[in-house]
């Protein structure tokens, strides 16, 4: 049969046209072999130029022969069909429209054209798809390769992606003519708009075709698809598809959005946007909690559709609000975004309407439960849309309180992320805050009562005259009348409702009172109770006034009426003493109040309500400013504790917050921009740039018409930072700015005007003077020059001959010249002498005259002045001990001189003199001074110039050698090579310095020898002397001594810690504890044995000392100085502290503590042990949150397994039922997992007897809900298996198990040694001397550290019964000499204890 006169059906697979199929159906007669194929097409397209489209008809077999080849053919094949199928295509379509307007077209003509329609369309879109497929084959072949575009052009000859877009455009111009009459019945058949349609969803897989270079491609598919939809009756298809494509593409989502909105707006297709959503809509939650992949697409599809078309959108949410209490977090931010995008974009403005505005409130109420969401994503994202909302100020005033208490609630958040953007709200809310650039709730409190007063008084005088006001009875008559008559006629068929007034009113109420409450009743517009009430009356009272004159020839509702209005026009007085403010208060609608003054005129009234309105206004505005102030300097308080987080993100925007606040003028924000400085020691380069760039924005850039009116600024608010600040806190603004300095950003404005105010060349206080010179010496951290170059001028400053001398200032100008040379120990790579001023230099001429002068004079300024000094002369002068000793002969002459001038001849000469208190003081706080500054330089100084010299010799001998001498001797090349040569130099020269500091400092030749009496005199007689500022400063200077000498030192142990023990000064115990702590380092070997005595300090009553302990204990044994004994168990104690920075510094040790490999873990059994002794431990509440805390250090998986074996068997040794809650308590707490689980039912029969204790049952119990979140299926059997186990025990005894029939045979408990010889010794302090022996040296094999110790009672001990390790857990257990071998258990009672 001709083609001509069949009838091609578009196929679901190519296979099918190659099937005989129904009557007149087109088959493909042969499919031609690939050597035919150029020849048949040559002759196709002879055809085509001779019959046009048509042509299809008679050579159909051939295209699909290519089609059907098309992996095989020559590519040159290929581009020549595509160009020609293109050319048949449009050739088709530019024929098509004179074709359809042919009213004379036969019916196998028509049929013909549609034939060949059906079969271009069907050739073009199967090798367009087939080039779609080979391009994304040829992609995954060499994915992330260079090239690949240029590889692609030459396997096919041309760029494929340039060739797609005009094949669709042809197609949509197809489709836009009317080629629905081809049909019959002009309906298209719906496979024909499948085919097309098909095509654009299949170019849609392709992963790249959202990259910006298809973009091209994808407007065509839009376009083509959005006449399909208008034309074609696609809607339901297309949205099907959509739904399918979200579900299985990830990449779709911003094409898909982009496509559907262009259909919403240009092509009118609105519909679709709501078909989308509600098959969204419809997806059940429980199913999206397991596709993440749909939810995730359809999220992201909802979100970006809410920023394109969120007014159409807006009219399917009710349908999306399912999804907020679905599992799946990712739907519920896209609903929650997509509600914020409706508030920005559509609801915005003040000019909504009453359905909008409740809408933006639903919405708003929405997004703020949310902001409570269980999942941290969404909390987080709330706070984000709240923040773009606040940008964009969206956010109506009403809901300012509301958001801002919400992001301060979430300040405390357990996610990073969501503590985060909180703190990004709050700092938008700063930065778009309604209210004032100032925020101060101080400065906003005033105005506030002010204008609330104000306010109140207005009120008050309104009502006042309101009161006063007479009002015309007549006129309300008037006004209420038709409303009366018409509730009349109403109640004419209600007369049910007048029995229960009646029973009331007749036993209770007089003629006056009914007719009182008539007129109330009507001023209140209430007119059928009136009416009621009124005829009750009527037939109640029939002879009392006025009930008894009705006139019989009116009709009866008018003289019900006339009657209503005798009542209520009667004395007015009457009403206004039953209800004064009734006629005010309950008006008739329309009706005026006359509460103005009845002579007043109409513009004073409105002038009047006006300004009461404003004044409501006004104080409505200032209370939600002075609410917001407070909410911020909550939030100020909460921010700043954030700012040492692990998180480098959250750090830096807690330094961004504060920078904001502070510019907001938030007074509270000073302290925050106070505590960010010490960060700049951070390890991470973002925090330590975000420092910088804070205090560049908040200080380099200050405001001023001029150079030097910006350097005013900067010089006072840098200076308003020196103001009560603390060492560290100037040492951290002195990095700041030496950074700044290096960098020259400061400019030399600011250097001129500091010298100016420091010269007083510009009038200034001396405190500005002060700092000018703090500010100064800060500076040439950086620059150097800038004091070295004015070295004089610093002199005549701070130091010139004026008496009495300005101490601090003079403080402040030694530590500015100190900053002009290096402090540090010299290093081997510098050839140069170190910076040295000769000892004839004037400044340490001034330096020695203004301490010598200050020493007899009771200033408490001159003590760190002269500290100050002393360091001065020892890192700048030639010399310095030479200077120092002048300096100490000078002032102990003085001292003698004093002494002498008071032990006159007329006294009693058996009266012993004695020295003014201040004078010892101040000489043995020199004499300290010089001490430890004398050992710095030997160490520093004087060791790094001999290795200098050293070096510099040996470069010397060797430039000075033969070559053949260089190779005369192997050995000693060897030993070069290997260092053994600088090392024997290093020791021999360490050596030396050593031998004089434990030789000759402290001899008798020395003049520090000299003053050893004394300080021992004193340190050993605390009630002679018992000043406590020269208690203090004698321990201090004899702890410097120590320092110098170990065999000094080994000698003073037994005092300096007696004082320790026993002075009832807490700064003496204070500063004794630091200067053991150095001395810990220095000379480890003698302080370890009195290591139990530091640990006692721990429990100190003093806040003071309790707090130097924790540090010194935490730097001592995180540097390894001190090994982690049992008694670290104090440091846990500390957690619970009352003081919260000595609890804060507790926590920080054990966090870096926890860093140290397995150090906590070996600890916890010693540390559980000693803190629930029922002796010495601490009560159960404290016991948990100390717990808990250690606890939540244990990670691995195989320290948890390893622990619950050890606490399961510690069951066994425990005595009492606290000791049982407790370990119970520890289990709980672990993070086990299926492994620790089935360790637990190993050592079951532990604790089953135990079971019967409703807390320990409980805590088991949690340890089962723990376990059931992360459980997988194969493990909730053993699960279960425990849990009927513990239930059983629980309810009737660890025999039960038995009965059950699950936990086989159980065996009892095996008894365990019941206690063990407690060989510790109480730490708390003495009554006697005799405790403070000098302990034994370490190394000793048997060590008795005292001899006359007293025998402790035994008492049960809580001791591991697990010891024993299996070979896999030996990475997380302590070697032998690790472990701590002397236990001693907390006492909590009181230091002083009574020995028996």
């Amino acid at each position: 049969m001709s083609p001509r006169l069949c009838e091609f059906h578009l196929p679901l697979t190519p296979e099918e046209l190659l099937k005989s199929g129904g009557v007149n159906q087109y088959v493909v007669q042969e499919v031609l072999p690939i050597r035919n194929l150029p020849s048949q097409l040559r002759a196709f397209q002879a055809a085509f130029r001779a019959q046009g489209p048509l042509a299809m008809l008679e050579h159909f077999d051939t295209v699909y022969s290519i089609l059907y080849h098309f992996r095989s053919i020559d590519p040159g094949l290929k581009e020549d069909t595509l160009e020609f199928l293109i050319k048949v295509v449009s050739r088709h379509s530019q024929e098509l429209p004179a074709i359809l307007n042919d009213a004379t077209l036969s019916v196998s003509d028509r049929s013909a054209h549609l034939n060949a329609l059906k079969m271009n369309c069907y050739a073009l879109i199967r090798l367009l798809e087939s080039f779609e497929t080979c391009q994304t084959s040829l992609m995954d072949l060499d994915l992330g390769g260079k090239g690949k575009k240029a590889r692609a052009k030459a396997a096919h000859g041309f760029d494929w992606e340039e060739e797609r877009q005009p094949i669709l455009q042809l197609l949509t111009q197809m489709l836009q003519l009317d080629i629905r009459h081809l049909w019959n019945h002009s309906v298209i058949e719906e496979e024909f708009v499948s085919l097309v349609t098909g095509c654009c969803y299949r170019l849609l897989e392709n992963p790249t075709i959202s990259h910006q270079k298809n973009r091209a491609t994808r407007e065509a598919i839009t376009h083509l698809l959005g006449v399909a939809l208008t034309r074609y009756n696609h809607l339901l298809s297309a949205t099907v598809k959509i739904i399918q494509m979200l579900q299985h593409f990830e990449h779709l989502a911003p094409v898909l959005v982009a496509a559907v909105s262009l259909w919403a707006t240009d092509y009118g297709m609105k519909s679709i946007v709501g078909e989308i959503v509600r098959e969204i809509g419809q997806k059940c939650p429980q199913e999206l909690s397991r596709d993440s992949s749909g939810a995730k697409g359809f999220a992201a599809f909802l979100t970006e559709l809410a920023e394109r078309v969120p007014a159409i959108l807006m009219s399917s949410m009710c349908i999306l609000v399912d999804h907020l209490d679905g599992e799946n977090y990712m739907m519920r931010n896209a609903v929650l975004a997509a509600m914020a995008e409706m508030v920005l974009q559509v609801l915005n403005g003040d000019q909504l309407e009453e359905a909008a505005r409740d809408t933006r409130d639903q919405f708003l109420d929405t997004m703020q439960a949310h902001g409570h969401d269980v999942n941290s994503f969404v909390r987080s994202r709330v706070l984000q849309l709240f923040t773009r909302i606040v940008q964009q100020k969206a956010l109506p005033l009403t809901r300012f309180q509301a958001v801002v208490t919400l992001a301060v609630g979430r300040l405390a958040d357990k996610s990073v992320l969501v503590c985060k953007n909180a703190i990004q709200l709050l700092a938008s809310f700063l930065a778009n805050n309604p209210f004032s650039c100032k925020l101060s709730d101080t400065d906003l409190a005033g105005p506030l009562q002010k204008e609330t007063q104000k306010l109140q008084e207005m009120r008050a005088k309104r009502q006042a005259s309101a009161a006063s006001a007479v009002l015309d009875p007549e006129e309300e008559w008037e006004a209420m009348l038709p409303e009366l008559m018409s509730t009349l006629q109403q109640l004419r068929k209600l007369p049910q409702e007048e029995e229960e007034i009646a029973e009331e009113m007749a036993t209770t109420e007089t003629t006056e009172e009914v007719k009182g409450r008539i007129r109330r009743l009507l001023a209140k517009a209430s007119y059928k109770q009136a009416i009621i009430l009124t005829r009750e009356a009527i037939g109640h009272f029939q002879g009392s006034e006025p009930f008894c004159h009705m006139d019989p020839e009116e009709l009866e509702e008018t003289r019900f009426l006339n009657l209503l209005g005798t009542i209520f026009k009667g004395p007015a007085a009457s009403t206004q003493e039953k209800n004064p403010q009734g006629s005010a208060e309950h008006m008739v609608p329309g009706q005026t109040n006359c509460e103005d003054k009845p002579n007043g005129s109409e513009p004073e009234k409105s002038r009047e309500r006006d300004e009461l309105v404003k004044q409501e206004m006004l104080v409505q505005y200032l209370q939600d400013a002075y609410g917001f102030s407070l909410k911020i300097t909550e939030a100020i308080g909460i921010i700043s504790k954030m700012m040492y987080e692990n998180t480098t993100t959250v750090v830096q925007e807690v330094i961004e917050f504060f920078v904001m606040a502070f510019q907001f003028g938030v007074p509270q924000a000073l302290f925050g921009v106070r505590r960010i400085l010490p960060l700049i020691w951070s390890k991470e380069p973002g925090v330590r740039e975000a420092v910088l760039n804070a205090y560049r924005q908040l200080y380099l850039n200050p405001k001023g018409d001029s150079a030097r009116a910006k350097a005013q600024a900067l010089i006072q608010n840098l200076s308003l930072l020196l103001v009560d600040a603390s060492v560290g806190t100037i040492q951290c603004l002195e990095e700041i700015l030496c950074e700044f300095v290096q960098k020259n950003e400061l400019k030399p404005a600011v250097t001129q005007l500091l010298w100016e105010r420091a010269t007083k060349k510009v009038p200034c206080s001396p405190l500005e003077r002060c700092s000018s010179v703090m500010l100064l010496g800060m500076m040439a951290r950086g620059k150097p020059e800038i004091v070295g170059s004015n070295l004089d001028t610093l002199v005549n400053i701070g130091l010139d001959e004026k008496f009495p001398q300005d101490y601090r200032l003079a403080q402040q100008v030694c530590h500015a010249i100190a900053n002009i040379s290096d402090r540090r120990k010299p290093s081997l790579g510098k050839r140069h002498p170190p910076f040295r001023l000769p000892q004839e230099h004037r400044l340490f001429e001034r330096l020695r005259e203004t301490v010598t002068k200050g020493f007899a004079h009771p200033d408490p300024l001159w003590i760190p002045f002269k500290e100050v000094a002393v360091t001065l002369i020892y890192q700048l002068a030639e010399g310095p001990d030479v200077i120092c000793a002048q300096i100490l002969q000078g002032c102990a002459k003085q001292a003698l001189e004093k002494l002498e001038e008071k032990s006159t001849p007329q006294e009693d000469p058996k009266e012993t003199p004695m020295l003014s208190t201040f004078l010892l003081m101040n000489l043995l706080s020199l004499a300290g001074d010089v001490a430890l500054q004398q050992l710095v330089h030997l160490e520093q100084a004087v060791s790094g110039e001999l290795c200098r010299r050293r070096v510099l010799r040996e470069e010397q001998e060797h430039k000075t050698k033969e070559p053949k001498e260089k190779n005369a001797s192997t050995e000693t090349t060897m030993e070069e090579e290997i260092g053994l040569v600088g090392a024997t130099a290093d020791d021999t020269e360490a050596e030396l310095i050593r031998s004089i500091c434990e030789m000759e400092l402290l001899n008798g030749k020395q003049i520090l020898a000299a003053f050893v009496p004394l300080l021992l005199k004193v340190c050993n007689n605390p009630g002679l002397y018992s000043n406590p500022e020269l208690c203090a400063a004698a321990s201090l200077t004899l702890g410097k001594f120590c320092m110098i000498s170990s065999t000094f030192c080994d000698s003073q142990l037994r005092l300096l810690f007696t004082m320790l023990e026993k002075s009832s000064l807490p700064i003496l115990r204070s500063n004794i504890m630091i200067t053991i702590g150095d001395l810990t380092i220095r000379f480890p070997n003698l302080v370890d044995p009195w290591t139990p005595h530091l640990y006692a300090r721990l429990r100190d009553p003093a806040q003071q000392v309790r707090k130097t302990a924790g540090l010194v204990m935490t730097h001592l044994i995180l540097k390894d100085m001190v090994k982690v004994k049992g008694q670290v168990s104090e440091m846990a104690v500390l957690l619970i502290d009352p003081v919260p920075q000595i609890a804060a510094l507790a926590k920080n040790f054990f966090n870096e503590l926890s860093h140290k490999g397995n150090a906590i873990y070996n600890l916890l059994p010693d540390i559980i042990s000693r803190l629930s002794d029922p002796e010495g431990g601490v009560e159960e509440e404290p016991f948990h949150t100390i717990m808990k805390q250690l606890l939540s250090y244990i990670t691995k998986d195989k320290q948890t397994e390893s622990l619950v074996e050890k606490l399961c068997q510690r069951f066994r040794t425990a005595r009492t039922e606290r000791q049982y809650r407790d370990l119970a308590y520890c289990v709980s707490q672990l993070p086990l997992t299926e492994r620790g689980l089935r360790k637990m039912m190993d050592n079951f029969d532990c604790f089953g007897d135990k079971l019967s204790d409703v807390s320990i049952f409980s805590a088991f119990l949690l340890v089962v809900g723990k376990l059931r979140r992360g459980a997988k299926p194969d493990g909730k059997a053993i699960i279960d298996e425990f849990e009927q186990k513990l239930r059983a025990c629980h309810t009737r005894g660890l025999d039960a198990i038995e009965e059950t029939g699950q936990g086989g045979s159980q065996k009892t408990p095996s008894a365990k040694k019941q206690s063990v010889v407690s060989r510790h010794q109480h730490l708390a302090s003495a009554t006697s001397d005799n405790d403070f022996v000098t302990p034994e040296p370490r190394r000793t094999a048997h060590r008795h550290p005292n001899t006359q110790q007293r025998v402790t009672k035994k008492k049960p001990r809580i001791v591991f019964s697990s010891d024993e390790s299996s070979e896999e857990e030996l990475s997380a257990e302590l070697t032998e000499d690790e472990t701590p071998k002397k236990t001693t258990p907390i006492r909590r009672a009181s230091t002083h204890r009574h020995r028996f």
